[in-house]
């Protein structure tokens, strides 16, 4: 099949110039330079020519193909293009927009506006060389007019004032410098909401633990004294008393809290070898098992065998938690099994020899497991792979023996902040790992749980200080991450500070001090919810009013014993009531007479109760004569007999008594 090949040539900008052969025609006709048909051939205006359009029937192919399937063609015909008209388009368009091109410049050089000159134009529109195209977009600006002549002494003049310009603009960057630091130490001490603060007691000792909910309802506390005390903030008036105080874990104290990431159930815990996870009410839902403590090996046995030093729960994944523990090792737990262990971690020191783990958690990806040992050492792990090798090790981040209380991820970053006995805070960086970027000294922790923690926007870290001898307040301090300067320091109170919390949705802080109280911040306008809701409640008073119930049981053919009265109203159920000295609560009448007060002075005995009551009630002189004394009621037994003639009376109304005549033995009765 032998088919036309069509070649489009390079169509120049040069299109002011007229061909010899339509001088005399009035319109431009453009030359077209190139290669092929169209190469160098002058485009007449008005001769075009028709292209033959190609039929398939006269090609081989089709004919072959009709003899043989008996079908002309598959589908559809090719879509033929008329390439003469194409190319006159083009020219048009390129034609009217080089008119109007001309008529801006015309208009310019009206205006007398510079560097719009005919022959800057002409220079440009009559380059032929290869590598320009047309210009697409836009004019270029003009270029700026030449400087008019001055003398020298006005430049030495100008040349001083820029001098002067410069050395001002110089102190003005050194000014304008020190002012953007001393506003960004401003716009960060306005981060922290602390124009308030209120004051929950707890009890007598150190709160060790902390934590509250995501939501911000609720907050619980662990102290030394093994309890947990649970504070709904809905339900709390200015009273600030917690709705449910209890001991979890008997004779052990709290150590670490936190809830989980719906915050249903809370993490507790302890000093001893089980953790346990309670509901939001604080009962228990499940509890991890104990493990050997006469296996040598940590894999073989299903749960802790030593005191445990911390615990968390997984960011990302909610029945996940890892708790830390004495015997050296970290164990990741599932809440639904407790019965044993998901997985293991073992924790070693440089020589390879066992070391303890104080303080463990995770990422806020969830991605990395991170310890901090007693050794000085911080370790990582990748949560997606096996924990038999740490993917990540520092040796000497802090000083061996001093234990690491706390460790925090940046929210959104590659920063990690670690809190140590050796009274320092470093703040590092994952991507250098090696030696940290800020370090704070001289911040004394007296308890092994003083944390630290980053604010909600990643700009500072917040800590506490214990209470130094010579010091009259436990404080905490707010360092820029940036800079690591004290951009704010809060004297709390006359104890140690131990945790710091700051809730990025309340957006309050909560510290615990060693005095038994915690302490919370917040700021009138910034602050949601939270304490805000229970300071402004009162108190009220209890109503000691009871309700008499207006349901009446009727029932006619009751015995007297049995029925009850018609229920009355509610003020002469209370004026009966106040009659009623039982009901009403009356005190004790004061004594008219008696002596010794209500117990008499022989004393609070049976017999002196006996003498009280059943005996004399006037009080005997031992110092007469009883035969004075009973002659003296002599008289009055003759006129008021009480005893004796009562009795005889009836029968014997005149007494007759033995005659005292015979003053000799009686005879005695003879035997009948």
């Amino acid at each position: 099949m032998n088919r036309k090949k069509i070649s489009f040539g390079k169509i120049s900008k040069d299109f002011n110039t007229k061909s010899e052969n339509n001088k005399n025609n009035d319109e431009e006709s453009p030359i077209v330079e190139g290669f092929g048909v169209f190469g160098n051939r002058e485009l007449e205006n008005n001769s075009t020519k028709n292209m033959n359009e190609i039929r398939l029937e006269d090609d081989e192919e089709s004919e072959n193909l009709n003899k043989i399937m008996g079908m002309s063609s598959f589908g559809k015909k090719a879509k033929c293009f008329d390439v003469q008209e194409m190319m006159k388009n083009i020219t048009k368009t390129i034609s009217i927009n080089s008119k109007t091109k001309k008529k801006i410049v015309d208009t310019n050089e009206e205006n007398d506006i510079p560097g719009t000159s005919k022959l800057h134009i002409e220079n440009r529109d009559n380059k032929n060389d290869e590598e320009d195209d047309d210009i697409v977009g836009p004019m270029p600006p003009p270029p700026p007019p030449p400087p008019p002549s001055s003398s020298s002494s006005e430049i030495q003049d100008k040349t001083k004032q820029t001098s002067k310009k410069n050395n001002s603009d110089s102190d003005n960057d050194s000014d304008s410098s020190d002012s953007d630091s001393d506003s960004e130490e401003t716009n960060l001490i306005n981060k922290i909401p602390c124009s308030h603060e209120v004051t929950m007691t707890h009890g007598t000792k150190a709160i060790t633990a902390i934590a509250a909910d995501p939501s911000g309802a609720r907050l619980a506390s662990g102290s030394v004294d093994y309890d947990v005390s649970f504070w709904d903030f809905t339900g709390m008036d200015s009273s600030l008393r917690s709705f449910r105080t209890l001991q979890p874990c008997e004779n052990h104290p709290i150590k670490c809290l936190q809830y989980s990431m719906t915050g249903d159930v809370i993490l507790v815990i302890s000093g001893a070898a089980q953790a346990k996870v309670l509901d939001r009410d604080g009962f228990e839902k499940c509890e991890t098992v104990k493990g050997d403590q006469y296996i040598t090996d940590m894999a073989r046995t299903k749960g802790h065998t030593a005191a445990l030093n911390c615990g968390t729960w997984h960011p990302l994944i909610k029945e996940e938690y890892i708790t830390c523990s004495q015997d050296s090792t970290c164990r990741i737990w599932i809440a639904y099994r407790p019965r044993g262990h998901k997985a293991l971690i073992k924790c070693r020191a440089q020589n390879g020899v066992k070391t303890i783990p104080t303080t463990c958690g995770y990422s806020r990806e969830g991605n990395v497991v991170a310890c901090g040992c007693i050794d000085g050492s911080i370790q990582m792990w990748d949560h997606r792979k096996n924990f038999v090798n740490p993917s990540l090790v520092l040796r000497g981040a802090h000083k061996n023996g001093a234990e690491i209380s706390s460790m925090s991820f940046s929210y959104i970053g590659n920063m990690l902040a670690s809190r140590a006995s050796d009274d320092t805070l470093k703040l590092w960086d994952l991507r250098k790992f090696k030696l940290p970027i800020f370090q704070a000294t001289d911040l004394f922790s007296r308890y092994d749980t003083t944390d630290c923690m980053f604010s909600p926007d990643d700009s500072m870290v917040i800590t506490g200080e214990s209470l130094a001898k010579g010091n009259l307040n436990g404080r905490v301090l707010f360092y820029n991450t940036k800079t690591f300067d004290v951009v704010n320091e809060i004297p709390v109170t006359n104890s140690h500070v131990i945790k710091t919390l700051w809730h990025p949705k309340l957006n309050q802080i909560f510290v615990g001090c060693g005095n038994g109280i915690v302490k919370a911040y917040y700021d009138s306008k910034k602050s949601l919810r939270g304490a805000k809701l229970c300071v402004v409640k009162m108190k009220h008073k209890e109503n000691h009013i009871e309700m008499v119930s207006t349901q009446q049981i009727i029932t006619p053919h009751a015995l007297p014993l049995f029925r009850q009265d018609r229920p009355k109203s509610v003020r002469k159920q209370m004026e009966k009531d106040r009659l009623d000295p039982v009901k009403s609560r009356r005190p004790d009448l004061p004594i008219t007479s008696g002596q010794g007060g209500r117990v008499a002075s022989s004393g609070g005995t049976l017999s002196s109760y006996v003498i009280r009551n059943l005996g004399l009630s006037k009080r005997i002189e031992d110092d007469q004569d009883p035969r004075e004394a009973i002659l003296k009621y002599a008289k009055d037994a003759e006129e008021n007999p009480y005893w004796i003639a009562p009795a005889y009376k009836k029968t014997q109304p005149n007494v007759i008594f033995q005659s005292d005549d015979n003053d000799g033995p009686l005879k005695k009765k003879q035997k009948m």
